[in-house]
């Protein structure tokens, strides 16, 4: 029998070595443990973004396709045989330049046909002539007899009658010449239409007619050839949501791309909105037309392009990223605190608004300084109802308890209403020196820009003040998809809260 073997006994190094590793495992877990909450902790409970001062670019995307600003289709008036097509596909041609023939034989026997017919008609009328001449010789003759009593009255009647149809048969020759000339002056004409001319300067598009090939033009004009005018410009047809279609106006700047140059971009500006709407399973859309400057020949007609119609430009204004706009706190009551009410006088950034729209309309000495006088009246109002004492019932659109969440479209409408109407009525008081001194065109852009303002859309925004996320309210403004223009009671570097962070 086979003794059974022992079981080696680790040695007294591997098992200060063993013991080592697991202190070590041990040691580094711990750490990723403490790193990993020390952390969180350093992160706080709330997830926040920074306010900051950029562009902000709202574009419509739209699809369309590239055609040229005007394309002629030329036809054939005449039917024949086409005998030579002179253009090919791509060919440029200039107006009046020949670019098919049809064959002529048919029309030039009827041109020589109707010449025969007009001499005969000629030959008639001279022969028609001869008789009146003779007739009326007659008529004198008889009259002077009878004036003599030499021949009866009968016969005078007869010469007369012959006289009087001899006239009319000399008129019928004279009328049949004139219509036997008309039609060969037909026949000629459509002898000309024959030969096929280019009615512009262009480029030949498509062609669709081969020598040898019969045209008939018995009810329409067949379509021989499509001829772009100039391509020089062109033009897209861009079919655009009905959702959108309100903020298109012509002037604005479009860029697109197109899939067969897919590393360049390309720039257009609307030249018209189209009111013949189109429902396409249920889905309203308008054409609007863009013209395109195509100078260097790089576009061509029918490529399909992908557009986007700059409807807004912003520069240099406060933003946010939208994800601080959709947040709410969790806990509602606390949205409702003392600390959650937007402070008084948060309508500063009212003045700063208004001074940005002073600065574009590029003002003389003279009126900047009616329009800093009346910022300054603002400004220093803004500060006294800083210093007062809150007061309950505050109707302020931008300040005391009416910059709480009812002002944000939670409230009254009529109140609202009449609250906007009251803030738009001061504006008018406050500028209205500084507003006769402008120009009907510069007058019309600043009232557009205060009635934007009064009656721009407000929502809560939740900045971080210590640990602890204030509500103020803002006014909002254009928006790119990614982050919004905000202003009121914000500034640059201002950390807005944009969630809750899970509790650990």
């Amino acid at each position: 029998m086979s003794t059974p073997r022992k079981k080696p006994i680790p040695s007294r190094a591997t098992r200060r070595l063993l013991v080592g590793a697991v202190v070590v495992a041990l040691a580094v877990l711990a750490g990723w443990y403490w790193k990993a909450h020390r952390a969180a902790a350093d992160e706080g409970a709330w997830r926040t973004t920074t306010v900051e001062r950029g562009d902000i670019r709202v574009a419509i995307s739209a699809t369309g396709t590239l055609s040229a600003i005007s394309t002629v289709t030329v036809g054939s008036q005449v039917s024949g045989q086409v005998t030579d097509v002179l253009v090919d596909f791509n060919d440029k041609v200039a107006k009046g330049q020949v670019i098919a023939r049809i064959d002529p034989s048919t029309y030039e026997a009827q041109i020589n046909q109707g010449n025969a017919q007009v001499a005969s008609a000629q030959a008639s009328l001279r022969q028609a002539q001869a008789t009146l001449a003779n007739a009326e010789a007659d008529f004198r003759r008889k009259s002077e007899l009878g004036a003599q009593q030499l021949v009866a009255r009968s016969d005078i009647d007869l010469a007369r009658a012959a006289r009087d149809q001899a006239r009319a048969q000399v008129n019928s020759a004279q009328a049949q010449i004139r219509q036997q000339a008309a039609s060969t002056e037909t026949t000629r004409i459509n002898l000309g239409r024959t030969v096929i001319r280019s009615p512009v300067d262009g480029v030949v598009l498509t062609r669709t007619i081969e020598p040898g090939q019969t045209v008939a033009a018995s009810l329409q004009a067949p379509e021989l050839f499509t001829i772009a005018e100039d391509l020089g410009k062109m033009k897209i047809e861009l079919a655009v949501d009905e959702s959108d279609i309100g903020q298109v106006k012509a002037g604005q700047a479009v860029s697109f791309t197109a899939d067969a140059f897919p590393d360049r971009q390309f720039k257009g500006v609307v030249e018209q909105v189209r009111l013949s709407a189109t429902t396409t399973n249920n889905v309203v859309t308008y054409p609007v037309v863009v013209t395109v400057d195509n100078t260097d020949g790089t576009l061509l007609p029918g490529l399909t392009v992908n557009a986007e119609i700059e409807v807004s430009k912003r520069d240099g204004v406060l933003k946010v990223a939208n994800a601080a706009l959709r947040y709410k706190p969790a806990d509602d009551a606390a949205a409702a605190g003392p600390q959650a009410r937007a402070p008084r006088g948060s309508g500063a950034g009212v003045a700063d608004d208004l001074a940005r729209t002073a600065a574009t309309l590029k003002l003389d000495a003279t009126q900047q300084a009616a329009f800093d006088a009346a910022i300054e009246a603002i400004r220093q109002r803004q500060a006294a109802r800083q210093a007062a004492p809150q007061q309950g019932g505050g109707n302020s659109l931008f300040g005391g308890r009416g910059g709480g969440p009812r002002s944000a479209g939670g409230g009254d409408g009529s109140m609202q209403a009449q609250m906007r109407q009251r803030m738009l009525e001061r504006y008018q008081q406050d500028f209205a020196g500084f507003r006769a001194s402008l120009d009907d065109a510069r007058r019309k852009q600043w009232d557009a820009a205060v009635a934007a303002l009064v009656g721009a859309r407000r929502a809560p925004l939740y900045k971080l003040v210590g640990d602890q996320p204030q509500m103020t309210m803002v006014r909002i403004g254009a928006s790119d998809g990614t982050s919004t223009e905000v202003s009121g009671d914000i500034k640059a570097g201002d950390v807005v809260v944009t969630g809750e962070r899970a509790r650990q």
